[in-house]
C-alpha cells in the first residue's frame, strides 16, 4: 500500500452506526421554505441559522476553514499559536520552522470555519499525526451539523482537551500532521498539513 492510500485511509471518518448518505444536499433557503407553516420546525431551523435568505448562492465551497489555534493554559501570556489556514506559504514554513509544543502539557485544538451556503451534515475534524512515517497520534472530534450563519459570522469550535508527550524520545524529531475537515458523506471541506516539535518549553 503507498503512502497516499495510508494518508486516505488514516484520514477516512468513521461512520456513525445506522447513517446512509442521503440523495443531492438542498441550499439552506430550499431547507428554509420546506415545511415553512411549520411554527416549531421554523423556530427550530431559525436556530441552527436556516433562515430564507441566509448564505450566498450554492456556488463554490460550502464550508471555509479560516484558523486553527492551539490554546493551553501553560502558554506565556499574551503568546498564541494560530495559522491562518488562508496563509499556504506559513504553514508550508512549518516544514522548515516546526511549531514547537511544550510536552507533558494539557492543550486543545479550536478551529474557526465559515459555512458559506447548503445545510453540512456529520462534520468532524480529523487529525493524523506521524514521525520518520509511522502514525503515533489519530485525533477525530465531531464538529456537528450547521447551516450559514444568519448574520454572515462564522462559527468556533473548541475540542476535548488533550496531553503532549513527554520525554527524550518523543523530543527528538518532527512530527507530520495532516488535518481534514470532511462530512458522513465523505465530501472533504479542507486539507492542509504541518508540522511541529515537542520541547522542554514554549
Amino acid at each position: 500500500m503507498s503512502h497516499a492510500d495510508d494518508d486516505h485511509a488514516d484520514l477516512a471518518p468513521s461512520m456513525t452506526p445506522g447513517y446512509k448518505p442521503g440523495g443531492p444536499a438542498k441550499s439552506a433557503d430550499e431547507y428554509a421554505q420546506l415545511d415553512a407553516e411549520d411554527e416549531s420546525l421554523a423556530r427550530w431551523k431559525a436556530s441552527l441559522g436556516i433562515v430564507p435568505g441566509a448564505g450566498g448562492p450554492a456556488t463554490g465551497p460550502k464550508v471555509t476553514v479560516l484558523t486553527l489555534e492551539l490554546h493551553s493554559t501553560t502558554l506565556p501570556a499574551g503568546q498564541k499559536i494560530t495559522f491562518d489556514l488562508s496563509d499556504v506559504a506559513r504553514l508550508a514554513d512549518t516544514k522548515k520552522n516546526p511549531i514547537v509544543i511544550k510536552e507533558d502539557v494539557d492543550y486543545n485544538v479550536r478551529i474557526t470555519f465559515k459555512v458559506n451556503h447548503s445545510i453540512i451534515s456529520g462534520v468532524r475534524y480529523i487529525q493524523v499525526v506521524k514521525r520518520a512515517g509511522v502514525k503515533v497520534d489519530k485525533l477525530e472530534q465531531m464538529l456537528g451539523s450547521y447551516g450559514p450563519h444568519p448574520k454572515g459570522e462564522s462559527y468556533i469550535k473548541d475540542f476535548e482537551t488533550d496531553h503532549s508527550p513527554s520525554g527524550m524520545i518523543a523530543r527528538s524529531g518532527t512530527y507530520a500532521v495532516k488535518s481534514r475537515v470532511v462530512d458522513d458523506d465523505g465530501e472533504v471541506y479542507a486539507d492542509w498539513e504541518w508540522y511541529f516539535k515537542l520541547a522542554k518549553e514554549w
